[in-house]
């Protein structure tokens, strides 16, 4: 690779993807972020310059992504697909932003990269798989069939439907990855972890969807990130891959660690009405990863993990805090 085009390049997992391959490749970046309010230009602009260039647009726009992809070498390049609106409340408040971005937005992607013969890798996410029973034995697998459940995780769906079609029936050289929950720096404080960190640092009790039994399969993002780049760099052509590290935990135990790692009581938290159709348990199986491409986690330690994100949001008011009014006001609204 020496040049990627990264779409959404500016949010929580895009960023640090852009973060990471600068540290780890030769690649220069341009980034392409429409910079809604999940979109935060100073995840990345200590990194503008001979290498990160960043393009405010929307992925939807035709006659601008042609134009970046037209810079492209279909033998060396690739785009690197993040862009996509991504939070359940929200989706189930407004779909159609979910609609446009998700699955007009791929689609024009999808057809620009067919057009010029260019590497896509689409990023997607273990939520098209529906959930999972408390104590089913089993994990998602590259295998599960699809049973999204809501406005955001049915869109993802439709988009990487959209992929291995165009993969098919045009030769589109695509890869696709659905990744588990992420955490680590960057993240938007209307998502879980980063809302009960930035909840415990103002004074406010962290707040828990139904009794927090809900279980979430986390990883880093950085360890997602490395693994994007396994497969831009070893991954088969039409083959979609799970990411996960085995972080499997309960909303409740996420929240209490969070509490004692921050020297509060375990249990000095309020439980607030479920979500509509709120899932039960996500959980990976990320064999054909590790087995076909020889990637591992590196942050195998989630305590560890948590407490090095509790340390990023105590030294980065300065990036979190113009967002935390508005993300509260939205949840007020809608009684959690």
């Amino acid at each position: 690779m020496t040049r990627l085009v990264v779409t959404g390049g500016a949010g929580f997992i895009g960023s640090n993807f852009v973060r990471h391959a600068v540290a780890n490749t030769d690649a220069s970046v341009t980034v392409l972020d429409k910079l809604t309010y999940a979109g935060n230009l100073g995840s990345i602009e200590d990194l503008l310059g001979d290498r990160v260039r960043f393009v405010r647009g929307d992925i939807g726009d035709a006659e601008l992504v042609d134009g970046l992809v037209r810079e492209l070498d279909p033998a060396e390049d690739a785009i690197v697909h993040f862009a996509a609106e991504s939070h359940n409340d929200n989706s189930l408040a407004e779909p159609r932003p979910f609609l446009d971005t998700n699955v007009v937005g791929t689609y024009t992607l999808i057809e620009a990269a067919r057009r010029a013969d260019v590497r896509f890798h689409h990023i997607s996410t273990d939520e098209v798989y529906g959930d999972l029973e408390f104590d089913d034995p089993e994990r998602f697998t590259e295998e599960t069939p699809y049973r999204p459940s809501s406005p955001y995780s049915s869109t993802k769906a439709a988009s990487d439907l959209l992929v291995l079609a165009w993969v098919r029936s045009f030769g589109l050289r695509a890869t696709i990855s659905n990744c588990s929950n992420n955490y680590g720096p960057y993240q938007h404080v209307e998502k879980f972890i980063p809302r009960q960190i930035t909840n415990v640092l103002r004074g406010i009790r962290p707040r828990l969807y139904g009794r927090g039994e809900n279980v979430r399969d986390w990883i880093h993002a950085d360890d997602h990130s490395a693994a994007v780049l396994a497969i831009l760099d070893r991954g088969r052509i039409g083959e979609t891959y799970l990411i996960g590290a085995d972080g499997e935990r309960s909303n409740r135990e996420v929240v209490e660690l969070v509490l004692e790692a921050m020297g509060r009581p375990s249990d000095a938290y309020d439980l607030v009405a479920d979500r509509p159709g709120h899932d039960l348990r996500y959980a990976i199986d990320a064999s054909k990863l590790r087995d076909e491409l020889g990637w591992s986690p590196r942050f195998r330690d989630f305590s560890a993990g948590i407490r090095g994100t509790i340390a990023w949001y105590r030294d980065h008011e300065w990036w979190w805090g113009p967002q935390k009014a508005a993300a509260e006001a939205r949840y007020a609204e809608l009684g959690r």
